[in-house]
């Protein structure tokens, strides 16, 4: 078997590789204003670490706050292998002022080149690549084969159920062909094929000869090969005879593949996948359905909600058909409103399916769940439109939505099992808990098909509200050995991992469990405990429990919840409000400002901290908190200015396309209005102060004032 060219990263023996040349170009970089932070460890993993290693730095050689910064984290580094040769990109991240670091970081190291992502975005890193005249990569250069590959699957449109790519002129469909020739490496070869068959260019000779090597190479477990995304579109668009067998053996990854080739056959198979609530087999079970028997895209999704409600599929189908139905929506122009084009129309599709009666309930469900946050932005939207008619239209739909919205949500809630991140950006949505919230996390803690994410979601919110009882505690005791026991990331999310939860609960409840888990705790393994054990700590405080928290805190150890956890303790045990615990702390050495930070804002609202490790700029519930840590006249200036600080760095004036779920244009102005405003305050009150300071400096200098 020959190894395809293009492929080959070898060195000439003494060559330094890419990353020891980009080390050394890093290593000259850094001024006044800027600095270039020492190469990762897998300690910084994300952005996050990023900006806390460089608040370190700062504050370990008294380096100004406002200066500017670059680093790569450990996830970007994956853009080497493991000969230090760049395989991609390497993103480049950064803090301050965009000017600073774009001067700051140059033009590159020699022979590589940086594209500037912008003020919102990361930096690229790459190597510089030569090409021919037709603008084709020497084989054997492997930054110039991926460059180019990357270049030709730049799409030219882009739906939400379709991608188009340019045409490719002859002379790259012949490069790529050529890397096809010969015996076949599937592996290398991958990265050829998808080019082509994205222009259905694979030919029936190709693809034969791609699925013999496929299924000998890949047998029992051919989705392993993730050419086969190519591959079995190829196999249906040339009725291959072997391709309903292949799509079989695939499951439920083939639905996209089959969607766009409808057949009774491609039908059948999608159904039997979107029963089991797969979502991608229920939004290609929806596109098969409504190309092959019914045109109406709502009368296809109305039968389809029927069918998965009658065989008891999982909730979350109905939320993945409510999205196939409204990409077809907004997709098809004879099938949407003039307003749905002025306005957004996936938001106002779904304003309007959450009161359509044709409907069944199911469905409407979902789409109220997913207009619960549009509303406002499609009121806001209509009250521009030039049209009367539509946007009476427009208001009309809200109203509708709004007045059925409260039937339509009780009891239920978001996907547990969803994304975390979607579950953290509606996080201030529990703020204070209804009767029927509390009554809908009970009942997802006690249901045994919640999983550890959901667990951990729910209890914190009921632990925090008061609203944790021993039947909770006692819902989750068959559980929490055999799978609370097992390690689970908190530290991007708002709750904590729901083993520290229960373990506090247990020790306020004084249940008989507490000693069981408290034993659990003490052991040396598993070692992913040993961070957060000391988080147990919050219940049943006493000043044994403090002490040790604190000692821990002044060591400098690493803070996943500590700080936040002894300020906690701290305010039950003096029955004071926690951001009074907090601000004490201002200035106390040993307590690193950054975590502070974090930890004041975090505990403004003592009935759901925000357990995240950083202030996530992209939040409702941080930006919520810092303003009232802000407008606290009874906190020290002190406190208020880290507040204040807080709210200037949020994204919501700064970046509000990122803050999660999207902001209204009058939140925003409403945003800048309030930062504007406290500014002025500011501002006065520092002139006033000024003005005291020299009206005592005259009277100390006037010959009549002794």
């Amino acid at each position: 078997m020959v190894v395809l060219v293009g492929l080959n990263t070898d060195r000439p023996a003494g060559q330094p590789s890419d990353l020891a040349r980009i080390k050394a170009w890093w290593h000259t970089l850094g001024g006044d204003t800027f600095v270039a932070l020492p190469p990762p460890t897998r300690g910084r993993y994300t952005q996050s670490d990023g900006h806390e290693d460089a608040a370190e730095l700062f504050a370990a050689q008294s380096i100004a706050t406002d200066t500017s910064f670059a680093y790569w984290h450990w996830q970007s580094h994956d853009a080497f292998d493991h000969s230090g040769d760049l395989q991609g990109v390497l993103y480049l991240h950064w803090g301050g002022d965009h000017t600073t670091v774009t001067a700051g970081l140059g033009d590159g190291p020699l022979g590589y080149r940086i594209v500037n992502g912008g003020p919102r975005g990361a930096f690229q890193l790459d190597r510089v690549a030569a090409t021919d005249a037709d603008g084709l990569p020497d084989p054997e250069d492997s930054a110039g084969v991926r460059q180019f590959l990357a270049r030709i699957d730049e799409p030219r449109r882009r739906t939400g159920r379709s991608v188009e790519h340019y045409p490719l002129p002859p002379a790259e469909e012949r490069w790529l062909r050529e890397r096809l020739s010969g015996p076949l490496d599937l592996d290398a070869t991958v990265r050829f094929i998808s080019p082509l068959e994205h222009r259905q260019a694979l030919t029936p000779d190709e693809t034969a000869r791609l699925l013999s090597a496929w299924q000998e190479t890949y047998a029992g477990r051919l989705t392993a090969w993730y050419g086969w995304r190519s591959v079995l579109p190829a196999l249906l668009r040339q009725e291959h005879p072997e391709a309903w067998e292949v799509a079989a053996e695939l499951g439920a990854e083939a639905a996209y593949a089959l969607a766009a080739h409808p057949s009774p056959r491609s039908l059948e198979l999608l159904r039997t996948w979107a029963l089991t609530g797969d979502g991608g087999a229920v939004s290609g079970w929806f596109r098969a359905r409504h190309a092959l028997r019914e045109p109406d895209p709502v009368t296809a999704a109305r039968a389809l909600s029927e069918e998965l409600t009658a065989h008891a599929a999982p909730e979350t189908a109905q939320t993945s058909l409510l999205h196939a139905l409204r990409e077809a929506v907004t997709d098809e122009p004879g099938t949407r409103s003039s307003a749905a084009d002025a306005l957004f129309p996936s938001l106002f599709a779904t304003i309007r399916f959450a009161t359509d009666d044709s409907l069944p309930r199911p469905l409407r469900v979902a789409a109220a769940k997913s207009a619960a946050d549009t509303a406002d932005r499609v009121r806001e939207a209509a009250g521009r439109f030039a049209d009367a008619a539509e946007a009476a239209e427009a208001l009309g739909a809200v109203d509708r939505y709004e007045a059925a919205r409260d039937d339509l949500l009780a009891g239920t809630g978001p996907d547990l099992s969803g994304y975390e991140g979607g579950l953290g950006n509606i996080f201030h949505r529990y703020r204070t808990l209804s009767p029927a919230d509390v009554w809908w996390l009970r009942d997802r803690l006690a249901a045994p098909s919640t999983g550890v994410q959901g667990i951990a979601y729910c209890l914190e919110l009921l632990y925090a509200h008061g609203e944790a009882t021993e039947a909770d505690l006692v819902a989750l005791l068959p559980r929490w050995k055999k799978e609370l026991t097992k390690r689970y990331r908190t530290t991007y999310t708002e709750w904590r991992h729901p083993l520290v939860t229960l373990t506090c609960l247990a020790q306020d409840l004084e249940h008989p469990a507490a000693e069981a888990m408290l034993a659990w705790w003490a052991k040396p393994k598993p070692l992913w405990k040993e961070p957060v054990w000391l988080l147990t700590h919050l219940g049943a405080p006493d000043e044994a429990k403090a002490a040790e928290l604190w000692d821990f805190i002044v060591s400098g150890g690493h803070d996943t919840g500590h700080l936040m956890t002894w300020v906690l303790l701290r305010a039950r045990l003096d029955g004071t409000h926690p951001l009074h615990v907090a601000e004490k702390l201002i200035g106390e050495p040993g307590i690193r400002p950054y975590v502070l930070h974090r930890v004041l804002i975090g505990v403004a609202d003592p009935a759901q901290p925000l357990w995240h490790y950083a202030i996530d700029p992209r939040s409702h519930s941080w930006w919520h908190r810092a303003r009232e840590v802000a407008d606290n006249t009874r906190l020290s200036d002190a406190a208020q200015a880290i507040g204040m600080k807080t709210a200037r760095e949020h994204y919501v004036t700064r970046y509000p396309d990122q803050v999660r779920p999207p902001l209204t244009e009058g939140e925003v102005n409403a945003a800048h209005a309030w930062l504007e405003a406290r500014a002025d305050r500011a501002a006065a009150h520092l002139s006033h102060r000024t003005h005291l300071r020299c009206r005592a400096f005259l009277v100390a200098e006037s010959p009549f004032s002794h």
